[in-house]
This record gives structure tokens, sequence and C-alpha cells, in this order.
């Protein structure tokens, strides 16, 4: 798709498409009315295999409901060439031409619209979105020309942090999470609402922390009082000795995840497990636990909540390779590397594969009734937006980086074992 926008859009833009694209809005993808929700539950099935869910993708030249995930509306697109379909759960608009979800801006307004109609009728008021001036606001800024622009040299958002005697561990942290995109949103739009006292809310001192970094100011930051608040909330990290990066960002997340219930979204999770506050939407995912028997074959199945996986690198307390029988390490994944060279792909695919449990540990089988050895599969079942995996290599240095990997960000922490 070029830098202008999807072409094919075009097509779709003739008589009453706007009217047209709310109804699919309003009936088949934010469904605020019980009645819609219900029409959306019977009539929102693969018109070729049956399914309910696999990505439905509804066509917006005709009435198909379609899989993307078994490509059941790609054929249909293909035979009918109908280049555009829109996601039932999250809106967007699919071309099949450019192969790529698309950005249209009257599209997206009326998405906008419709989404904020549903919450009304929802009657859960507006959930987190990102800020966009108001009438007043844009009348402002037209009649104040001289403001600060953001260029491709621009410096705002880059800002060094003093370290506080052996506070690397917190710094480096700390950069990652001032430029994670959404994290960066939600406090710059003033979305907290706290009910703490404001000089013991880690969440209120994050706020002025991304309000000093996108300041403008190219000066270092001395973040005392961030330091002050996490000795506070998180007393084995007190002290002027060098902490561990990767037990710091989990305490960070802790404290932050704690005092974020005041919160509207973390107020509306009644299960204390499944909280809706914006470190959950963020960081939290969802970890599958398989217990197989080796006698019924019967599953036992577990999902528990994550904020960060560890991850064993060659060279780490426990055996790496080989990953599989054969292997001689020079093409791994499909690509081809160093011998001895590993990837994050290699590391998950690790961490995912079956593990027998052996005689010693054994389990009691709810279908044989007796204890019986087994093998234990980990899974990842839901994915976080940011990902959070530390790695575990034995090493003086400790380091801690922030990737971004499309589609999915990756925040690794390494640390010595």
């Amino acid at each position: 798709m070029s830098p202008a926008g999807c072409s094919h859009v075009n097509g779709f833009k003739v008589d009453n498409w706007k009217q047209n694209l709310r109804v699919i809005y309003q009936c088949f993808v934010w469904s605020g009315s019980a009645e819609t929700r219900k029409r959306k539950a019977k009539s929102c099935i693969c018109h070729m295999c049956g399914a309910h869910l696999n990505r439905l993708h509804s066509c917006l030249h005709c009435v198909f409901f379609g899989c993307f995930s078994k490509k059941h509306i790609h054929e249909h697109a293909k035979n009918k060439r109908h280049n555009l379909a829109i996601d039932l759960l999250h809106g967007g608009i699919y071309c099949f031409v450019c192969q790529d979800y698309i950005y249209d801006k009257d599209m997206e307004q009326i998405a906008k619209e419709e989404q904020r109609k549903a919450w009304k009728l929802q009657g859960i008021g507006e959930k987190y979105s990102m800020w966009e001036p108001t009438k007043r606001e844009l009348e402002l800024l037209r009649h104040n020309p001289k403001r600060r622009k953001i260029t491709a040299n621009c410096t705002i958002g880059l800002r060094g942090l003093i370290n506080l005697g052996n506070t690397c561990f917190m710094n480096c942290i700390v950069q990652a999470l001032t430029h994670t995109p959404l994290l960066r949103d939600f406090f710059l739009s003033d979305r907290h609402k706290c009910e703490m006292q404001s000089n013991s809310c880690l969440v209120c001192e994050m706020s002025q922390l991304f309000q000093e970094f996108y300041s403008g100011h190219r000066s270092p930051h001395i973040p005392f009082r961030l330091l002050h608040l996490v000795w506070t909330h998180a007393r084995h990290l007190a002290g002027y000795e060098q902490q561990d990066a990767h037990e710091f960002l989990i305490a960070a997340l802790d404290v932050l995840h704690r005092h974020c219930k005041g919160d509207d979204n973390g107020k509306k999770a009644n299960n204390p497990n499944h909280c809706n506050c914006i470190i959950d939407q963020i960081f939290t995912g969802g970890l599958q636990s398989d217990v197989t028997c080796q006698v019924c074959h019967g599953v036992s199945t577990t999902i528990d909540p994550f904020w960060d996986i560890s991850l064993d690198l060659p060279g780490s307390s426990t055996p790496f390779w080989p990953l599989s029988p054969g292997s001689d390490g020079s093409v791994v994944n499909g690509d081809s590397h160093p011998s001895g060279a590993t990837t994050l792909t290699d590391c998950l695919r690790r961490f995912t594969r079956p593990e027998h449990l052996g005689s010693s540990a054994k389990i009691k089988c709810s279908g044989c009734h007796s204890y019986q050895e087994s093998t234990k599969q980990l899974t990842m079942k839901r994915l976080p937006i940011v990902a959070c995996f530390h790695l575990k290599v034995r090493a003086e240095l400790l380091l801690s980086v922030l990737i971004f990997q499309h589609p999915l960000n990756v925040f690794v922490c390494f640390s010595a074992v």
C-alpha cells in the first residue's frame, strides 16, 4: 500500500456507502445493544465452514462472512473480486489487493463514532482511547501557529537520566517504559484518575516522568522521587546496591498495577485476576499449561496470567542444544545462521516443547484416578501487546533492551544466573 493510502476503497465509496458501513459496525462489529449482540451471535458464522471463531471477516460488497485464518474470506474475495472485508472483532478494514489492513480517514471516523455509541449503549462510558484535540483546542491551535513541531530530527522524548549511585538497572527500565507507545499515549493523555495521596502514588509519578521526558528539555532528568517511591512500595529493592533490571521491571509493573486500581477500567474488573487497567491491557498475557497422561492421554489444561517469560540461552544452567535430533545448527527455522547462533524463536521453541515429567513427578490423573507419568507443554494462549522476555545467561554484565518487532513489541531483559 502506498503512503497515500489504499486506492481500492474508491470502488466501495458509492451511493449510500457511509450508511451501509455504519449498519455493519452497529450490527456486526461493536453491537452496542443486547438485540444487536444476539443478532451477531446468531448471524456471524463462516458461510463455508460454519465456525464462529477463526478471525471472522465480513465482505463489504455483499452479505458474506468468512474465516480469515482458514482463508475462506480470501477465496470469496478471489472468486467474486470483492477486494474489501471488515474484521468483526476489531473493526479493521482489510484489502485483498494490498494484502494488508488499510487506513482511510472517512472509514476510521465512522468506526470511532459507532464505537462510542456502542460504549454509551452498554453503559460503560468511554474506554481507553488515544487523545484527540477538541474543537476548542483545534481553534486555539489555529490562533497560535508558533508551536513545537515534530520533525525527522526531533529529539522530544529523548532525555538522559542521572545515575543515583547504582541505579542503572532502574534507568534502563524507565527508558524502555517511557518509549512504549501505548503507555506513552496513556500518560500523556492524562487518563489516570488517582484516589491515593499524590505523593505516594507511583502512577502519578510515572505520569510526571512522561511529562518531563516529552517536555523538550535536553538536560538530564533526576528521577529521585521515582526511586523513593520504588523503595517505599518494593522494600526488597531499597538501598544503594546494584539490583537486577528484570526484578525491578516486575516490581514496577506490580506497583503500577496496584495503584491503577482507582482508574475507571481497573474498577470494572470484578475478578481481581482479570484486571483491565492499562498495565494489564499492555503487558498481561495468558500462559497455557497442558499436562497429558501417558496412559489414557487425558489432557489437563490451566491458563495463568503472565507479565514475563523466562527463557534459557546456551551457556545457562540448563542444557539447551540440540533442539531437534540431527540438527547441525547451520539452518535455524528456515534461516541461515552462524554455527552456534541462537534466535529468540529458538528460545521460544525450546520453551514450548513437550517435557516428560518422569516417574519422580507423577500426577493424579482425573481419568485414570491414579498417579501416572505425564508430559507437560507450555504455550502462550494469549499474547500481550508488549511481551517481556527474561533471557537467562551466564554473564558478568546485566543488560536491558527494548526491541520493537512488528506486530509484537518485545521487551527483553538479560540477567546472569
